[in-house]
């Protein structure tokens, strides 16, 4: 082992996008002595760790529980040689998990070595996902329909987070979308929250979205607040649509200070609050969906989290899946699945309700695809 590693973050930025584990993984046999070296990633469901640099071995379960909880796992064998599993994660997002295993375990100075080129590492991966296909194909166990491949490319990501929020979301069917969306971005201590559900099905709900994301995106990036992105977006669906299509949408514009939301409520996500263990509706006043009539007018509502809070926002996909004639799931069992969270951090617990959801289903197709993002306020 080397005195003076070399960091693993300059030899990265001078790799090929497509080549990082590689370039990883020889810098850590080389500077650490390391056995085998694997760089593991999440299916699209994220239900699935898959392997980069494949060594004939199923993603451990020490590996799984590293991916849920962000925390290092590591184990001694017998031998005296130690396996460490070491979260990837880019500003709160689960990019993977960094298997390797040591001759013996390791003192704190490597692990804290080590946690800085995972780092490096999940940094590089994330940038390089628009220069390569590698961790993409990786990712798909089917192939895509060409509405999830739009839907998938317009994500901002499955979360983001730093010391004072998480935020993540899901949406599902993973391989074959229609309309739902969310979308989010970060400015100072302002998070913009968006969850959309598009009219129609397939490809033309796909465009329709697209559109409609990027018309609040465009407002957005001009400094407009969410009436302004509302309004545009929605002349913008009327223009091409004439009102025979539009965008049932909820924005939100989280003060990450004060715990003040802004709302414009356009249509049928409905937006939750779980609170000292209770979860609660809240109650915002219906406004035209984005694109029905021209020239619409939007006006802002607003309530507030409190420290600790868990903002819940969920697509009719969700709400109001009523499989084989079943009551909606959003009466009761939504409620119940969202007790079961409250332990569990906001990127394991948008997992939970679409299990909860796909088990509703017992096995019938869902009629509706289904979005969720889940916001937890850490202050």
């Amino acid at each position: 082992m080397s005195d003076q590693p070399v960091p693993l973050g300059s030899l990265l930025r001078a790799a090929p996008p497509d080549r990082l584990p590689e370039v990883a993984a020889e810098h850590l046999r080389r500077q650490y002595s390391a056995d085998v070296v694997d760089v593991l990633v999440p299916d699209l469901t994220s239900t699935r760790l898959l392997s980069l640099l494949p060594t004939g071995e199923a993603p451990a379960e020490q590996a799984v529980r590293c991916f849920a909880s962000q925390r290092l796992g590591a184990e001694q064998h017998p031998s005296g040689s130690a396996r460490l599993h070491l979260p990837l994660n880019c500003w709160g997002e689960r990019v993977g998990v960094l298997r390797l295993d040591l001759p013996a375990p390791p003192g704190a100075e490597t692990v804290e070595r080590l946690g800085v080129d995972a780092d490096d590492l999940a940094l590089a991966i994330r940038a390089a996902r628009g220069a390569t296909d590698r961790y993409h194909r990786v990712q798909r166990q089917a192939r895509l329909t060409m509405a999830a491949e739009l839907q998938w490319d317009l994500l901002p990501g499955r979360s983001l987070g730093d010391e004072r929020f998480l935020v993540a979301g899901q949406l599902e069917p993973a391989y074959d979308v229609h309309g739902d969306h969310f979308d989010w971005s970060l400015d100072g201590d302002r998070l913009t929250l968006t969850v959309l559900n598009g009219h129609g099905d397939g490809m033309e709900a796909a465009l329709l979205t697209s559109l409609a994301v990027n018309a609040m995106r465009n407002a957005r990036r001009c400094g407009a607040d969410i009436v302004e992105q509302a309004e545009l977006a929605s002349d913008a669906l009327h223009t091409r649509y004439n009102g025979e299509a539009h965008a049932a949408t909820l924005l939100l514009e989280v003060d990450l200070v004060s715990g003040e939301v802004a709302a414009v409520d356009a249509g049928s996500p409905h937006c939750f609050i779980a609170r000292a263990g209770e979860t609660e509706r809240v109650m915002l006043e219906q406004q035209l969906p984005l694109g029905m009539f021209g020239e619409a007018h939007y006006e802002i509502q607003r309530f507030a989290l409190e420290p600790g809070d868990r903002m819940l926002v969920v697509s009719d996909g969700v709400h109001a899946a009523a499989p084989g004639g079943l009551p909606r799931y959003g009466e009761s069992a939504l409620l119940s699945t969202l007790r079961r969270t409250r332990l569990q951090p906001a990127t394991e617990a948008v997992g939970t309700v679409m299990r909860g959801l796909r088990d509703y289903h017992a096995g019938t197709e869902p009629g509706d695809d289904a979005v969720m993002v889940c916001l937890d306020w850490r202050r």
